[in-house]
């Protein structure tokens, strides 16, 4: 029997990019590689479908079919948490209820963006989603930054109260006193993830249940040891190893995630780099510094595996 979501949603859950072909189309075979990658290297759970999957790049089509490879590439091994939602409500019902039908531990629902909806139109969004799948636990996705729009602590409050399976918030917001108030205003056992990547240890030391960072992509079990280290109140462990990843935290969002991500990848010999427009790759001078960052981290040469822990030289 599986775990309640409460304790088998918690760690380092990545967002995984979303790997194109030579012909710009879905790479399968690349997912599946991934995954596996993911989970020797101790990721805690696998999510697609979010900002750094490019979900509005995507075809209704492909989103599905990128739905159904992870979750078979997966197979059971780890929750598969996805990101299920738009600016459309018709198409955020039918991709949340996909994700419900093919089993998901958790669907991902960003708050709408360019429609900048009030905090009550919030509320009547995410109660007809969470109402459409009442046996799916669904994670509400604040970016302000990509929305314009910031789901405030209240709002968060009153749809949990109304909708059971409302159970976290994946927080992308920079204003980190939103943190505390959410986990004081709704309750310390809502599920409250990072998406901000440097501060993830943060998060974790006012009481959040792990983090969806796009770091794991490239150094997937030291992003998922910084909750273990947690978790084992190892809090000066975790400490050092949150300025161990500061550097690369920063780069990698040089410019538009996920294009320095996959740009990092790419170097690796993970995958192809590529990433649709309006995106484009990262700029010759970003280039070169990503790749003098990756070098002092030892990911270059390495098959993907960090030389001495990750640890910048």
């Amino acid at each position: 029997m599986r775990q309640q979501p409460e304790k088998r949603l918690r760690g380092s859950i990545v967002p995984l990019v979303t790997p194109f072909d030579d012909a710009n189309q879905i790479d399968v075979a690349a997912i599946e590689r991934l995954v596996d990658w993911q989970l020797a290297e101790g990721t805690h759970g696998i999510s697609v479908g979010g900002t750094t999957g490019e979900p509005s790049a995507l075809t209704a089509a492909e989103r599905e079919q990128v739905f159904r490879v992870t979750v078979a590439a997966v197979n059971g091994r780890a929750p598969v948490v996805l990101g299920s939602g738009s600016n459309n409500l018709e198409e955020t019902l039918a991709l949340t209820q996909l994700a419900s039908q093919l089993g998901a531990d958790a669907a991902l629902v960003i708050v709408p963006y360019y429609n900048k909806p009030s905090q009550e139109g919030l509320f009547q969004h995410f109660r007809t989603v969470a109402g459409s799948v009442p046996n799916l636990p669904v994670i509400v996705y604040n970016i302000p930054g990509r929305t314009a729009t910031n789901m405030e602590p209240a709002t968060l409050k009153r749809l949990r109260a109304a909708c059971p399976n409302v159970i976290g918030v994946k927080e992308a917001n920079k204003d980190f006193e939103q943190v505390s108030q959410v986990l004081h205003t709704v309750g310390r056992d809502f599920l409250v993830y990072s998406g901000i990547e440097a501060l993830c240890y943060p998060m974790l030391a006012v009481g959040g249940a792990g983090h969806i960072s796009a770091t794991a992509n490239i150094l997937p079990g030291l992003v998922a040891n910084l909750y273990n280290l947690v978790a084992q109140n190892d809090y000066d462990a975790a400490r050092d190893l949150h300025y161990r990843l500061l550097e690369l935290n920063q780069a990698l969002f040089w410019e538009t995630n996920p294009a320095p991500v996959k740009a990092a990848m790419g170097m690796m010999g993970l995958i192809r780099p590529a990433v649709r427009l309006p995106l484009v790759a990262i700029s010759d001078a970003h280039r070169a510094g990503l790749e003098q960052v990756l070098a002092a981290y030892g990911l270059l040469g390495h098959g993907g595996r960090p030389a001495k822990e990750g640890r910048p030289t």
